[in-house]
């Protein structure tokens, strides 16, 4: 669209003329250094500088470095400032021109030198960033010696305010931001997109990379013109180690096993991360992890709930999954750091995780829909073949699955006079490969007459329970469950590719009492996802191959649910007796066709802010303009034949996002906050591309290309008070207007869609509006005031109220879909001398999984509480051993059906407690 991009143009271009004609201070210079803590190891980020004589105040970035261009000449006194320190002052002699360093050392109150090892460096640092930062934000950071507050990234931010986790396979992946969905959020690492290997969804799960090699992460829940503004939860942005974070050289080793409960293995994981500097200006850092988890699983699930003549509800189809999954992932990060002067800083910085994840999932469904039923009491329902028919599947799906990440970004950093320069580029590739998996191999038998008569007990509303009434020989006999089908992925190919470019200039303005900045910069984001799928079936016309032929053990433990195949015997019989079975071809096609599609996506976006900052406000406001071109193409599928139509959609639009961001500090540490902001969240490119996907429930998954981004105001408003003594108390109002939301639609009617015919489909589709408003409160300290031993405690504690409704087009109002309404943190801390400590809990509220045909229908998601521990012992500055002990609990998870006036199960799945054990060595 020519106007608006003319627009853009024109309105960058006379800001950057505008500012260059502005006259420069004569006779001024540049005062420049670092700020670092008392042994000199480590540089202090966002630490607070201010020249009292001129009132003007800069914080301090990466390594602890500063910079105040356009001083006049003459002697000054600067002083600087960070939570749980002493505030330091230092003269300077600023000449003429050029540029004058004084570099700062600061220590600990009360101490020799400031602590930078463990729990309470990791509070200041967090709380330090949190002050500094020009919106509402979190943190989370690695201390002097290189540990982060928790091995795995995602674990850590639930301990943040508003922050929880969804979990997968009992693992935390998928953060929440104040009850939200994922997808609401943003995330990047270095400044870069990652793109997500997995073909149906955008964001990567935040385990892509080892917490050992990661120095931050920012939690920005406020947006500037500068930023991305597709996000509507948070900004989530990860950094990993530079050399120059650092005074000294560092080197760190780590080996650990784990143990869970459900499976007697022990599961190794191993790390390593350095940095180091190879002259003043050149530096190196990176790491390496590794880690082979293996685990189990135990799993119910129920579906299609209905009544008995007697008014008792039961599930016409209930799954006993037994799942035994090893998932192996390696993770490498490298950056070069070069300082090129001291106005010019340039940065190489990459990443690569493989993660293969073999999954062994094992069933015994029941198929009840058409059996004589009869009702016994509220509690249990028999089922008979008597008249009817009970049909039992036994199945194996053997998977194995490879996901790839990398990324390398480029780019740097010039300061001129008043000038600052920004500039970078990057490249990253998501991919996942599924090649040559049998998933699954299906055995069936019906009964009906057969004598088979099958009670299910509900007393307990998360695990069901069956017994045999008669027929169990029949029914627990392996060779009378034949082959009903292969399902061969020959290879299913997803690949998700970014190319972006990113430039920003800035030109500040020494006033009298603080500083005036104009700002501008384009960023350009060219995309593309593509889903590939090969996927054959067959059958067996010999009718000779059972499930004795490839008969296993269970793991399982909540019931006895054999016979049931081995691990590996299914697949090795389908690939040695290949020429045995007998391809389903119309069904091959028409599978692999359906679900494939290529996604193109460009981002063009341009913006203009102007900022104020002095000793107590600060105000950042502009403009961020975003051009969104979306080319979409698939299949129609013709069941007869069937026959491939390809077919293209495309889509072009613009978004205006305002924003105001407003930081007053009336006295010192009373900090008061406002931002209101205007963003979007694009749809999921799977969700938008004309594709069809048949799940293993015969539920069709359409996309629909006519899907809008979601578009919200945002407004927040916040208190924060900083202790001196390394503590925090904050309070943070929110409120989101929403329009187009999206939502996951289920429709049980049958129907068309996009030319395919379906009996039941989830498709996803814009809601008419939305509000989201709530309340975060966080208080943090170090509870140093007390007398000792008692003085090294530490509590963290926050809460989240989230209020987060919307409305259909068809006018039914729901709570948006993975919103919480309430989630709490809490964290009680201890360390003294060698020995660290901790005891956290997270708490999240139920919320509203997927939309069904009705309320009742709706899939809900029980509330989870989780136990974790942590302690550590340091028996010298080189070696740590520690301990961590995760879901003490046993907090299983539970999604449900609200009907008949009870909770009615979709899925349950337990994962027991993991220990975690081993040793830190630094060098």
């Amino acid at each position: 669209m020519p106007a608006p991009k003319n627009i853009r143009r024109l309105a960058i271009c006379s800001a950057l003329l505008a500012t260059a004609a502005m006259p420069t201070s004569a006779w001024a210079g540049t005062i420049i250094g670092t700020v670092s803590e008392g042994s000199a190891t480590q540089g202090l980020q966002s630490a607070e500088l201010r020249i009292v004589e001129l009132d003007r105040v800069a914080r301090s970035g990466r390594g602890g470095t500063y910079r105040f261009p356009g001083v006049p000449a003459g002697t000054y006194t600067i002083e600087a400032r960070y939570i749980g320190a002493d505030m330091v002052t230092a003269k300077v002699d600023v000449p003429e021109s050029g540029n004058v360093r004084i570099d700062l050392v600061m220590q600990g109150i009360g101490r020799n030198e400031i602590l930078v090892i463990g729990q309470a460096a990791n509070q200041a640092s967090a709380l330090s960033r949190q002050r500094a930062a020009d919106g509402v934000v979190s943190a989370l950071t690695r201390d002097s010696v290189g540990q982060f507050p928790d091995q795995n990234v995602a674990e850590s931010l639930r301990r943040l305010p508003g922050l929880n986790v969804l979990n997968d396979q009992g693992e935390g992946r998928f953060v929440s931001v104040r009850g939200l969905d994922p997808n609401l959020n943003s995330s990047s690492i270095n400044g870069v997109r990652l793109p997500s290997p997995e073909s149906d969804i955008r964001s990567v799960a935040l385990d892509v990379i080892s917490s050992d090699l990661i120095e931050s992460i920012e939690v920005k829940k406020s947006l500037t013109p500068d930023m991305d503004g597709d996000t509507i939860g948070a900004s989530i942005e990860i950094n990993t180690v530079s050399a120059f974070d650092r005074k000294k050289d560092l080197l760190s080793v780590k080996v650990e096993g784990s143990y869970n409960d459900l499976r007697d293995v022990a599961s190794p994981k191993a790390s390593i991360d350095f940095s180091t500097r190879l002259s003043d200006n050149l530096g190196i850092a990176g790491g390496l992890s590794y880690y082979n988890r293996r685990f189990e699983t135990d799993n119910v699930e129920a579906e299609d709930w209905t009544t008995t003549d007697e008014g008792f509800g039961y599930a016409e189809e209930v799954q006993y999954r037994d799942y035994d999954v090893q998932r192996e992932r390696i993770s490498a990060s490298l950056s070069l750091d070069f300082r090129a002067s001291d106005d010019t800083s340039l940065y190489i910085r990459g990443i690569y995780s493989q993660f293969d994840d073999q999954e062994f999932r094992r069933r015994n469904i029941f198929k009840l829909g058409d059996a004589t039923v009869t009702g016994v009491d509220a509690d249990s329902v028999s089922f008979s073949d008597a008249g009817g028919e009970i049909e039992i599947e036994r199945d194996i799906k053997d998977r194995q699955e490879e996901q790839k990440i990398r990324s390398i970004a480029l780019g740097g950093e010039t300061n001129t006079g008043p000038w600052t320069i920004e500039y970078s580029a990057s490249w990253a590739k998501s991919s996942e490969l599924e090649d040559g998996s049998v998933d699954p191999t299906v055995f069936i038998r019906g009964f009906e007459d057969n004598g088979l008569d099958v009670l299910f007990d509900y007393s307990n509303n998360k695990i069901p329970l069956f017994s045999y009434l008669s027929g169990q020989d029949i029914a627990t006999d392996p060779s009378g469950y034949g082959l009903d089908e292969i399902e061969f992925t020959k290879r299913s190919d997803s690949q998700d590719e970014e190319y972006a470019a990113q430039f920003d200039v800035g030109r500040q303005f020494a006033m009298g009492s603080g500083d005036f900045t104009v700002q501008a910069g384009f960023k350009g984001r060219w995309r593309e996802k593509s889903y590939n799928l090969d996927v054959e079936f067959y059958e067996d016309p010999t009718g000779a191959y059972n499930l004795g032929d490839v008969l296993g053990f269970p793991t399982y433990r909540i019931t006895d649910i054999s016979p049931l195949p081995s691990f590996r015997d299914a697949s090795n019989f389908f690939f040695d007796n290949f020429d045995l079975f007998e391809l389903q071809p119309d069904d091959s096609i028409f599978d692999s066709a359906a679900g494939d599609y290529v996604a193109d996506e460009d981002i063009l976006a341009g913006y203009l802010l102007g900022r104020w900052d002095s000793d107590t406000l600060r105000v950042i406001g502009g403009v961020r303009y975003e051009n969104t071109k979306t080319d979409l193409s698939g299949n129609r599928i013709d069941e007869d034949g069937p026959t491939i139509t390809p077919v293209q959609f495309s889509n072009d639009y613009d978004n205006w996002l305002p924003s105001l961001n407003v930081r007053f500090e009336p006295q010192r540490n009373l900090v008061f906050r406002a931002a209101a902001y205007r963003s979007l969240v694009r749809p999921n490119l799977a969700d938008l591309a004309p594709r069809f996907e048949l799940s293993d429930d015969n539920e069709g998954d359409f996309g629909n290309p006519d899907l809008r981004p979601y578009r919200a105001w945002n407004f927040d408003a916040s208190a924060e008070y900083y202790f001196s003594n390394n503590g925090a108390i904050s309070a943070n109002f929110f409120y989101k207007d929403v329009k187009d939301f999206i939502v996951d639609s289920f429709d049980e009617d049958g129907g068309v869609f996009n030319g395919i015919t379906f009996e039941e489909a989830v498709i996803p589709i814009n809601g008419d509006s939305a509000t989201i408003k709530g309340v975060e409160l966080s208080l943090s300290q170090a509870l140093t005031f007390l007398p000792s031993p008692l003085d090294g405690f530490l509590v963290q504690v926050n809460y989240t109220y989230t209020d987060a409704e919307g409305t259909l087009d068809d006018g039914r109002d729901i709570p948006l879909p993975a919103s919480s309404k309430h989630t709490l943190n809490a964290v009680l801390g201890y360390e003294k001398g060698p020995f660290s400590f901790r005891l956290a809990g997270t708490y999240r509220d139920k919320y509203l999984d997927e939309i069904g045909a009705s309320a009742e229908d709706d899939r809900i998601v029980a509330s989870h509480f989780q136990l974790d521990a942590s302690a550590k012992y340091r028996v010298n500055k080189n070696l740590q051993f520690f301990l961590e002990w995760v879901n003490i609990n046993d907090e299983p998870y539970f999604a449900y059906q609200n009907r008949d006036n009870r909770r009615r199960l979709l899925q349950f799945e337990e994962y027991s407690w993991t220990a975690k054990f081993g040793a830190k060595m630094n060098f």
